[in-house]
């Protein structure tokens, strides 16, 4: 079932934080892909099954906080 989830993460601020936390996403079972919005700082992700604890511990290892 494909599903969609939005986390506001405010301490993005270049394409360096946009890289690390696409990558970190990406790795978690059931993303089929991950938007970043700098501008805005919305990232949202699509997929299958998404695991809330997960993807909050993706952006986590990011080294942002997902709020």
């Amino acid at each position: 079932m494909s599903q969609t989830i939005v986390y506001k993460v405010p301490g993005m601020t270049c394409d360096h934080c946009r890289h690390a936390v696409t990558a970190e996403l990406s790795g978690v079972e059931g993303v089929a892909s991950v938007e970043v919005d700098l501008g805005t700082k919305v990232v949202t992700v699509n997929g299958d099954s998404l695991d809330d604890a997960a993807l909050r511990a993706a952006i986590e290892e990011a080294g942002y906080e997902a709020v």
